[in-house]
């Protein structure tokens, strides 16, 4: 039986159900684009994501990334038939506060080796103003909780 958060509403990206997407509220961010290792978002700034100014706090700025990373390798495929991916490393840079209420998130896989991803996630204000920029490399893996070979 497949998970409820893989089978989101029309124009959406992920349902409800996922325990980072739900803490997100990720079931409510608008698609605007996706094609094959490429995606585009609308994203809303929940409340308890904020700091005391009311911006997106950086500690949770990695979850975001992550999850959109892990969403952007399989952006423009069957994700039913998807495989376990491994995030190996991140690094973000912050350029300017998240304010919300929303904001845009573009990701693209930007190389892919065998098995290994580097994805480019860039969050923008809705005046398109690059707040911050993230690299991500992941790693499919094969073996439940192995990352290696073996």
């Amino acid at each position: 039986m497949r998970a409820a958060w893989r089978n989101p509403p029309e124009g959406r990206l992920i349902g409800r159900g996922h325990p980072a997407g739900d803490f997100l509220e990720a079931y409510e961010w608008i698609k605007e684009s996706e094609e094959l290792g490429s995606l585009g978002l609308r994203v809303h700034l929940p409340d308890h994501v904020r700091n005391p100014r009311g911006q997106l706090f950086g500690g949770f700025t990695p979850t975001y990334v992550d999850l959109v990373a892990l969403l952007t390798v399989r952006a423009g495929t069957d994700r039913s038939q998807s495989g376990w991916l491994a995030t190996t490393s991140m690094k973000l840079d912050y350029l300017a506060p998240i304010l919300g209420p929303e904001f845009r998130i573009h990701s693209r896989v930007e190389h892919r080796r065998k098995r290994a991803y580097l994805i480019e996630t860039r969050f923008l204000d809705m005046s398109d103003q690059l707040c911050v920029l993230a690299l991500t490399n992941m790693l499919e893996v094969r073996a439940q909780g192995s990352l290696g070979d073996g």
